[in-house]
């Protein structure tokens, strides 16, 4: 399955108040990201978040359209506490309060991906 990789700029020295903003993230409600017919245009299958220094990264495991995944994101309560608690520890602003300045930010913070490598999975 694919990875996405996002980068969040922060403000050195706010790494334990950062860590606690994502310590209650809560999932959403569903891994299926729905599609515009019957079928779901993606599913979200894991997330984890690495934190060093200034640098926050979020890995986001998914199958499906990268850019459904972004919109389901940017719609999601739990997506939203977040993107407003870290606000205060950016270095750089992101523009989150609606679903295409998510989305735009979300394409703006994706690392590119070099190499993945994985086992079948039965």
């Amino acid at each position: 399955m694919p990875f996405a990789a996002l980068t969040y700029d922060i403000r050195p020295g706010c790494e334990d108040e950062v860590a606690e903003v994502f310590a209650g993230f809560r999932r959403v409600g569903s891994p299926s990201v729905p599609g515009t017919g019957t079928a779901p245009a993606a599913r979200l299958l894991s997330t984890a978040v690495f934190l060093r220094e200034a640098t926050l990264v979020r890995v986001i495991e998914y199958e499906g359209d990268l850019d459904a995944v972004a919109r389901h994101m940017a719609a999601q309560p739990g997506v939203q506490e977040v993107e407003r608690r870290l606000k205060p520890y950016l270095n750089s602003p992101r523009d989150t309060d609606t679903v295409d300045g998510f989305v735009h930010t979300f394409r703006r913070s994706l690392l590119r991906c070099v190499t993945q490598l994985g086992t079948p999975r039965d």
